[in-house]
């Protein structure tokens, strides 16, 4: 988890990259730029708000060979140990993006590298490389006073509140390839800022884990579980299996199987699912891990625990209190109207 609340740009390298298969030049700043009280706020704001509103999914710099032929890596490397150089590195790493700018329909745009200091990652002080891009234009209007007249001029500029692109760098983990946040607004070419230009993989650690192994079982709940129950026995799988995470700190594979898993048969076709698919959810050797909250917190709510039923009505399970579903709330067959009904128990309605 992050907490980029006190971040501080200790330094700012401006630049402008444009796409080297329309012959588009480049454009290196001689001098990094001054920032004043005035701008750094506005800065931090358009740098950082995409990353405290992007669910945090980690990455790190891989290479099929070894780590060292990773050249944004060894860009790092040279930054972390000697900060003063950030400047003449952000030029590196700018004709290393402009290298990678060869798709047609990559945009030209504005590369901003900057040192960060001030930043807590899993409760530990970093600081970081920041490396953002600006694409898009947007139009706006400036007026000018004309003599006695009051005149409208169209101006084209940067919109503050759309990062483009960009890339937290954190000086940690450096073995494993530095742990990075991005993003990419405008995904036009998917693999040019994540796969040509960082060169990353995702972060294998307890997130990246319990998120892989939750999206696994909700998988399994809607192929499996779901056609031999019910809409109800798929809801209230999901929620044992999220209770499971929640009250653990390490996860057992045969202990949640044990605990989750009534029958023998979905037991046995737990396994199997995961035998044909583990290599989808990057789990094929996976059944002990420590278990992200956070991660856990975050996938609970995605999870749709509302039954729909084709007479247009609703029925809502309650995620906290879950034995309520177990106990009065039964499912039928009614004979007579040739449908299925659900029954449900209470003493007295409660005022919304």
């Amino acid at each position: 988890m992050i907490n980029l609340f006190n971040t501080q740009i200790e330094s700012l390298s401006i630049h402008r990259v444009g796409n080297k298969s329309r012959a588009e030049a480049i454009f290196l700043s001689e001098n990094t730029f001054n920032v004043n009280d005035e701008i750094t706020p506005l800065l931090k704001e358009y740098f950082f708000k995409p990353f405290r509103e992007k669910e945090e999914n980690y990455y790190q710099f891989a290479h099929d060979v070894d780590l060292d032929y990773n050249d944004m890596f060894n860009f790092a490397n040279e930054i972390f140990a000697n900060p003063s150089s950030v400047h003449e590195v952000s030029k590196k790493i700018t004709k290393h993006l402009y290298e990678q700018s060869n798709h047609p329909h990559i945009k030209n745009g504005e590369v901003y590298v900057t040192y960060l200091t001030h930043i807590t990652i899993d409760n530990n002080p970093v600081d970081a490389i920041g490396i953002f891009k600006s694409e898009l234009k947007s139009d706006f209007l400036q007026f000018e006073e004309n003599n006695s007249n009051l005149e409208m001029v169209l101006q084209q500029g940067i919109n503050l509140n759309k990062l483009d692109k960009g890339c937290i760098i954190f000086n940690y983990k450096k073995e494993e390839g530095y742990k990075i946040l991005t993003i990419d607004s405008n995904r036009y070419d998917a693999r040019y800022w994540l796969e040509h230009f960082l060169s990353v993989d995702a972060f294998q650690d307890e997130n990246f884990m319990t998120k892989k192994y939750l999206k696994f079982v909700q998988d399994f709940a809607k192929d499996v579980v779901l056609p031999a129950e019910d809409k109800k026995e798929e809801v209230m799988f999901m929620n044992r299996s999220v209770n499971y995470f929640a009250k653990n700190d390490e996860f057992e594979e045969q202990g949640f199987i044990n605990e989750v898993i009534d029958n023998p048969d979905l037991q046995s076709e737990f396994k199997n699912y995961k035998t044909d698919r583990a290599e989808k959810y990057s789990i094929e050797d996976v059944s002990n891990f420590p278990i992200a909250n956070n991660a856990v917190s975050d996938v609970r709510k995605k999870i749709k625990n509302v039954i729909n039923l084709d007479t247009n009505v609703q029925i809502k399970l309650d995620f906290i209190n879950p034995e309520s579903a177990e106990k009065f709330i039964e499912k039928g067959w009614d004979e007579e109207k040739q449908m299925y009904y659900y029954l449900v128990y209470f003493n007295k309605e409660q005022k919304s």
